[in-house]
């Protein structure tokens, strides 16, 4: 493997690493509020993104794209309850980790963040072209 990959799956790997603990004391110490309500759901796609890009070292195209239908397949299963229909409903963590209730505004939330993620991706690819 490459210095370079190791390098690269390493800021992926810290980023990762930075938004886990952030979306973590977003969930225990925000109860309300604008970063609550939505910056998690922002922060949760780019976190998946850099999940996904630690093990994909040539970086995948459509990344942000799968990821994004992905999340909206996730909200549309929210809207028929799936969590109860698998009769899931009386485990805490499961309803927490799938989520129970649909939301348009969850979905906006999730472009938005595959699109910073998407952004932030392909400016530091042309920045480091420029560096090497």
């Amino acid at each position: 493997m490459k210095a370079y990959s190791l390098k690269q799956r390493a800021v992926y790997g810290l980023i990762f690493l930075g938004l886990i603990i952030t979306e973590v004391l977003i969930a225990l110490y925000l109860k309300s509020g604008f970063i609550r309500s939505y910056g998690g759901d922002i922060l949760v796609v780019i976190l998946i993104c850099c999940f996904i890009r630690m093990f994909f070292v040539n970086r995948p195209k459509l990344l942000a794209l799968w990821v994004f239908l992905f999340s909206v397949a996730v909200e549309v299963a929210q809207y028929f309850d799936f969590v109860k229909l698998l009769g899931l409903e009386n485990s805490e963590f499961l309803s927490i980790l799938l989520g129970r209730w649909y939301s348009f505004i969850d979905i906006l939330c999730y472009l938005l963040g595959c699109i910073i993620f998407f952004v932030a991706e392909n400016l530091f690819k042309k920045i480091n072209k420029k560096a090497h």
